[in-house]
């Protein structure tokens, strides 16, 4: 069975230039940390192990500054990690018990009354609904606690 969805992990060459020091949103060059353990990291949606080196850096999801271009501090693997390439399946670093699901429209603005906190389990149904709005052009997961961006979806 196909999926209508699909999850997009960041781009490997966005994650290859800040692991080779390329700025951040906010021409910063990105911080270099040991993880603690449980750090999601936005190339793999994967979680960096305790003990893995990672790198913390301001990150904008959007393609040019407007006033709904949210940034916010994203984690990827220091070492070159495999891209998320499943991208019909609900990714492994999704392991909160809920997270914000927004919808964007073309324009990248919130589309609103799109936004609500959905349990894990019910995220891929709830973008599936979203995206079947044509108004609708992609979706965002963000933490339920701390609104941080995960990763889009978009249709299949």
């Amino acid at each position: 069975m196909t999926s209508a969805i699909r999850f997009l992990a960041l781009p490997s060459d966005r994650a290859a230039g800040y692991r080779d020091g390329a700025p951040d949103a906010y021409g910063l060059a990105p911080e270099r940390r040991i993880s603690q353990g449980g750090n999601p990291c936005r190339h793999c949606l994967g979680e960096i192990a305790a003990g893995e080196a990672y790198l913390t850096l301001a990150y904008r999801p959007f393609p040019t500054l407007q006033p709904y271009a949210e940034t916010g501090p994203i984690f990827l693997h220091a070492q070159e990690c495999p891209h998320y390439e499943t991208e019909e399946v609900l990714p492994p670093m999704l392991s909160s018990p809920d997270y914000i699901v927004r919808g964007y429209g073309r324009d990248d603005r919130i589309v609103y009354g799109s936004g609500g906190v959905v349990e894990t389990e019910a995220i891929m149904a709830r973008a599936a609904s979203l995206l079947a709005d044509p108004g609708i052009a992609y979706v965002h997961v963000r933490s339920a606690r701390n609104n941080c961006y995960q990763c889009r979806i978009e249709r299949s």
